[in-house]
């Protein structure tokens, strides 16, 4: 069935290539970054390959808020109506908490949380009016423990994420509008570009297939790549500290 979906974050790393895998499905896309080149390049791109799909771009900082629901409701219009909205966009700036980076701990919370809450208020304000729709958050396997120095604020943000996706589910339970949860592993970005030698790390295209395929289907909460991610998922969520902080 042919969608149209909004990604968020959709210029580079894992937003561009779900656009580039949800085009190849067939489904119209409306996306949104705050680098416009970027996404005049993709649109290229995907038109070229893709001639069947709809593309469209908006510019959109996610921490302008009233910009995220101007920019919703238009994509909204112009697609003729949103079946599904990713809040992907994110940050992984972050520093020690008392090392002098609140800026960088700061910006991070307001985009990665504060931006998504804001995207999830626009979304369902047009989800609730025709009472359907999939809302998916990229949330991360970092969501499941809190995690120490760089990553403390990040980890933190995408455990926010994970509860608020969780409390919609809640509240929508049996109903048409459904919510999943992405908590993607080690996956190849541009985000971790900087990161030569990670454990466990698969490269782009492979890491966004499984993410592709859990929101295909539309599933509450999944861990991608399945492999390693689902049973590390549960050792991560019980293991003592001592051994969490030697497992990372």
């Amino acid at each position: 069935m042919r969608r149209n979906i909004l990604i968020t974050g959709a210029s580079a790393g894992l937003g561009a290539e779900m656009a580039r895998q949800f085009a190849a499905k067939g489904h119209n896309l409306a996306l949104t970054a705050r680098r416009e080149e970027r996404l005049e390049a993709l649109r290229t791109e995907l038109t070229e390959r893709y001639p069947q799909a709809q593309i469209v771009i908006h510019r959109l900082d996610v921490t302008d808020h009233d910009q995220v629901f101007e920019v919703f409701r238009k994509a909204d219009a112009e697609l003729g109506h949103l079946d599904r909205v990713i809040v992907n966009a994110g940050l992984g700036k972050g520093a020690p908490l008392g090392t002098g980076r609140f800026d960088a701990n700061r910006e991070t919370a307001l985009t990665n949380f504060v931006g998504a809450l804001a995207q999830a208020e626009a979304a369902m304000e047009l989800f609730r009016a025709r009472n359907a729709g999939h809302l998916v958050f990229i949330s991360s396997i970092s969501a499941l423990r809190g995690l120490p120095k760089t990553v403390t604020t990040y980890a933190a943000t995408k455990a926010g994420l994970a509860s608020l996706a969780e409390g919609l589910q809640m509240e929508l339970l049996g109903k048409p509008i459904t919510v999943s949860t992405i908590f993607p592993g080690y996956i190849r970005s541009e985000m971790n570009e900087h990161v030569a030698n990670t454990p466990l790390i698969v490269d782009t295209v492979s890491g966004v297939r499984a993410i592709v395929a859990a929101i295909e289907a539309e599933k509450a909460k999944a861990y991608v790549p399945p492999w390693p991610w689902s049973p590390l998922a549960r050792v991560m969520r019980f293991a003592p500290l001592p051994l969490l902080k030697r497992m990372i």
